[in-house]
C-alpha cells in the first residue's frame, strides 16, 4: 500500500452532529462536525444546496446524523447521511444554549482528536435542555466536563498548595491556572467564590442564587485562559436577543 493510499480517512455511517455549516462554492456546504469516534471534522457536501435539498435539510444542527466520509488532509468529502433520530433540541427553546455549546466544542477541541465520552454528554446535555432541564445548571456541567475532558480539569474539592480539602463555609479565591486558596483581605486574586459553590460544582449539586453567580463568573474565567481574547458569537447573539 503506498504511502498516499494509506492517508485516506474513511467512515460509514457513524453516529455524529453538525456543530456549523455555511455555503461553500456554488452548490456545497462546508460542515464543522463532531462524531463520536473520530473527532472534530471538516466535511464538504457536494451539491448539497443543487437539486439535493433533503439532504441540506438533514444536516441542521443538534439532530442525531449517521454519516460517512472519505477523503485526505483536514476537509473531507461527505459520501453519506442519516437521520439518527429527531432533533434533540426544539426550535422552541434552548437554542442560544446549543449554539453556545457548539461554538465551545469548535473553539476548543482539535480537528481528529476522539473524545467519545464527550460526545455522549453533548447528546445528554443537548436532550436535557430539549426537556427544559435546569439551563444554567446543564451548562455548568457541560462545560465543567468539556474542560475535564480535554486536560484541564478544574480543582474544585481541594485548596491549590496545601492541598486541604475545599470547606463549605469558607471564602475562595479561585485562580484558575492553580485552583482556590483561602480569601485574604482586600481585592481578590481570582474569582471570588464559597466551598460551597466548589463543591457544588464538583458534584453537581443545587446551588442558590448566588452560587449560580459565583459558578457562573469561575466557569467563564476558566474557559477564558483556552478562548483566548476572540468573544464568543453565541454570547453576543444572546446578549443581543435579550436587548430587542
Amino acid at each position: 500500500m503506498s504511502a498516499a493510499r494509506s492517508s485516506i480517512h474513511a467512515a460509514s455511517l457513524e453516529e455524529a452532529f453538525v456543530l456549523h455549516s455555511r455555503p461553500y462554492r456554488d452548490t456545497s456546504l462546508l460542515l464543522e462536525v463532531f462524531s463520536r469516534d473520530q473527532g472534530r471534522l471538516g466535511l464538504v457536501a457536494r451539491g448539497a444546496r443543487r437539486g439535493r435539498k433533503r439532504l441540506a435539510e438533514q444536516l441542521q444542527p443538534f439532530a442525531p446524523l449517521l454519516l460517512s466520509w472519505r477523503g485526505q488532509g483536514e476537509l473531507l468529502t461527505l459520501t453519506g447521511a442519516e437521520p439518527a433520530g429527531p432533533a434533540l433540541l426544539p426550535t422552541t427553546g434552548g437554542l442560544f444554549s446549543g449554539f453556545y455549546l457548539n461554538e465551545l466544542l469548535i473553539r476548543l477541541l482539535h480537528r481528529g482528536d476522539p473524545h467519545p465520552h464527550l460526545f455522549d454528554v453533548y447528546r445528554q446535555t443537548l436532550a436535557l435542555l430539549g426537556q427544559g432541564t435546569d439551563e444554567e445548571a446543564v451548562l455548568r456541567r457541560f462545560e465543567r466536563l468539556l474542560l475535564q475532558e480535554i486536560g484541564y480539569g478544574l480543582q474544585l474539592e481541594r485548596e491549590a498548595g496545601s492541598g486541604a480539602p475545599v470547606a463549605p463555609g469558607r471564602l475562595y479565591d479561585y485562580l484558575p491556572e492553580q485552583g482556590p486558596v483561602p480569601a485574604g483581605e482586600g481585592e481578590s486574586r481570582g474569582v471570588r467564590v464559597h466551598g460551597q459553590t466548589l463543591l457544588a460544582l464538583a458534584r453537581d449539586g443545587e446551588l442558590d442564587a448566588e452560587g449560580r453567580r459565583e459558578a457562573k463568573r469561575l466557569m467563564r474565567a476558566a474557559l477564558a485562559v483556552h478562548l483566548g481574547d476572540r468573544p464568543l458569537q453565541s454570547r453576543e447573539l444572546y446578549r443581543r436577543q435579550r436587548l430587542l
